[in-house]
């Protein structure tokens, strides 16, 4: 998984900012104006642009947009994430997608442009339709457009057991 760091191996410059990337090289391409909250993770070789419009010859610096990674959320490698938009906590975007939009919490994302394919569980696992992780039990509801933990699995295990 990826934080915001100090330096070390895997750890690349650009502008301000310094992403860490697990414990070896990981390449990552992220510019100012990225924020990514904790246990985001970044895999290999994803990218993050930083302007809508970019040509070499003009400088654009001060364009820059703000990109948001929400607490959780899950970058596939190779991925490209365009400037502007917040990714929900704990989505999960597949290798080689292409995010032009804001992502809602928990959503899969995948393809060019990112298209949502279903919903994810915090724990990573793909949810059924009736929206129940069959790895750790949480339940959701869908909640303007995302969803949102509506029990925690040990709640919802003890729940079944009464039943």
């Amino acid at each position: 998984s990826c934080g915001l760091g100090s330096g070390g191996p895997g750890c690349y410059h650009v502008d301000a900012l310094s992403v860490q990337c697990g414990r070896t090289p990981n390449i990552v391409a992220v510019f100012g104006r990225v924020k990514c909250e904790r246990d985001v993770f970044l895999g290999s070789c994803c990218v993050f642009t930083n302007v809508t419009h970019p040509r070499a010859h003009v400088d654009r610096k001060d364009a820059f947009e703000r990109t948001l990674v929400c607490r959780g959320a899950s970058i596939g490698a190779n991925a490209t994430v365009v400037c502007g938009v917040t990714i929900g906590e704990y989505a999960l975007i597949g290798a080689g997608a292409v995010v032009t939009h804001d992502v809602a919490p928990f959503a899969l994302i995948a393809g060019t442009p990112g298209q949502r394919i279903g919903w994810v569980c915090r724990c990573g696992e793909t949810l059924p339709p009736n929206l129940v992780c069959a790895r750790c039990g949480d339940v959701y509801l869908e909640d303007h457009g995302g969803l949102a933990v509506a029990m925690e699995g040990n709640e919802s295990q003890l729940i079944t057991r009464e039943r």
